[in-house]
């Protein structure tokens, strides 16, 4: 299926973002813009996840165009 449809990996995104990172970003130092590593990775992982969800839909949204012009051109053939 992802041979198909690679930009649904961009939907890997946030789940590594939120748990196959997590024990390694688990820090209280350094400190990023006055918040503790931890709450700073997942605000960012928070704020990234919907740009991943978005690039994977504009994907799916370009994907589904070029198919139904080839349809079309099957059509008027």
């Amino acid at each position: 299926m992802l041979r198909h449809r690679p930009h649904l990996l961009w939907l890997l995104v946030p789940f590594v973002l939120f748990l196959v990172a997590l024990p390694w970003v688990n820090r209280v130092r350094p400190v990023v813009l006055g918040l503790p590593f931890l709450p700073f990775w997942l605000l960012a992982a928070t704020l990234l996840t919907p740009l991943s969800v978005s690039l994977a839909w504009r994907g799916d949204q370009r994907l589904r165009r070029s198919r139904e012009r080839e349809r079309e051109r099957e059509r008027s053939r």
